[in-house]
């Protein structure tokens, strides 16, 4: 097809041999191959001739004969192009769409009904659930050797269920972790690190972060937490493919010690009914606060590393602090003198590193 090319640099008008192909035309001027994409192209209607010109050569323009350019199929291809485009358009605007319905369901959906969902798993399932999360976490937190300490815990944690409004056994015993924290799982089972029993100057001060993560399985707040984790889960298997693993991946998560996170609400209902458990036992619920103190001044100064872990998944230290203090009330301690020492001296094999759980996971 024959036009006129106009460079809009000089006066020259060359004339020029244009191709049209697929959803592009192209032609040769000065030796040099033009190619204009057809979406990108605007059309000035001259009558019996077009003006056509494109961003990318500036004031660069063909000018050629209308019907020959409708006959080349140039006008169609425009129009497909542009169908084309419009398509693309439509694509991303429906991929972002579905990615802010994905995050609505993840961020927003998912913790709002965690709740109700965690309130109607049978038991039977979390406590199935809870076995293999405890099975899974055994294997780097190795359990300390069974002994009056763990015995004391074991029947602690016995006491706190008799008075708790649940259907599970609260299960605590000492585990040997590099980190100061202490965790409930699904279906009962609450772990305290030897590390965060080295910090409780107390009995009291144990048996109230005890308590505290017996309120958690109580109130189910664990088994909400694993939802939310299921929601990312499923979501992950509905991006990646079915059957790829990603949700099972993440469920797994949910029951390790860096990813059970709770609400504020959550945390501070928990700090009341930890306090009220010990209490319906006749148990002193004074620990609670100290324990808060000393973890918040520690966080602040050159121990901040000894509890960054309990501070990360129990924050406001201080703030909870004041409020146990106001709510403490005096009992008889959670353990004798020597169920106290056996405690201490429960976990007593030198155990590993981070660094070295993570490159050995099963020890050996």
């Amino acid at each position: 097809m024959q036009a006129r090319f106009h460079d809009g640099l000089t006066a020259r008008s060359l004339p020029v041999e244009v191709t049209v192909e697929a959803h592009r035309l192209s032609f040769d001027a000065d030796g040099e191959t033009h190619v204009w994409s057809l979406a990108d192209l605007q059309i000035e209607d001259l009558g019996d001739r077009l003006r056509l010109s494109h961003p990318k050569v500036g004031d660069g323009r063909l000018t050629l004969d209308a019907a020959e350019w409708r006959a080349s199929g140039g006008g169609a291809g425009l129009k497909a192009e542009r169908r084309h485009r419009k398509r693309e358009a439509r694509l991303v605007v429906g991929l972002a769409v579905a990615g802010l319905a994905i995050a609505a369901v993840v961020f927003i959906g998912m913790p709002a009904a965690s709740g109700p969902l965690a309130r109607a798993t049978p038991p039977n399932i979390e406590e199935r659930m809870g076995r293999n999360f405890e099975a899974q976490l055994s294997i780097a937190f190795r359990p300390c050797d069974p002994s009056a300490g763990q015995t004391a815990l074991a029947a602690f944690g016995q006491r706190l269920e008799a008075a708790a409004d649940t259907p599970f056994d609260i299960r605590v015993r000492a585990v040997q972790a590099p980190m100061v924290n202490a965790f409930a799982l699904p279906g009962g089972a609450v772990m305290v690190t030897d590390d965060l029993i080295a910090l409780a100057k107390t009995p009291d001060e144990l048996a109230a972060v005890i308590a505290h993560e017996a309120a958690h399985v109580e109130r189910r707040h664990v088994m909400q937490a694993v939802w939310r984790s299921l929601g990312l889960g499923l979501v992950l298997d509905a991006v990646v493919g079915g059957g790829s693993g990603a949700g099972q991946q993440a469920v797994l998560l949910a029951g390790s010690v860096a990813d059970l996170r709770f609400s504020r609400s959550a945390e501070s209902e928990a700090d009341v009914r930890g306090q009220q458990l010990l209490e319906a036992n006749g148990l002193s619920s004074q620990g609670m606060a100290p324990f808060f103190q000393r973890i918040a001044a520690k966080g602040e100064g050159a121990e901040a590393g000894a509890v960054r872990e309990l501070m990360s998944s129990h924050p406001d230290s201080l703030r909870r602090a004041r409020e146990s203090a106001a709510r403490a009330k005096p009992g008889a301690p959670a353990f004798t003198p020597a169920e106290w020492d056996a405690i201490r001296m429960a976990c007593q094999k030198p155990k590993r590193t981070l660094r070295q759980i993570l490159k050995n996971p099963l020890g050996g």
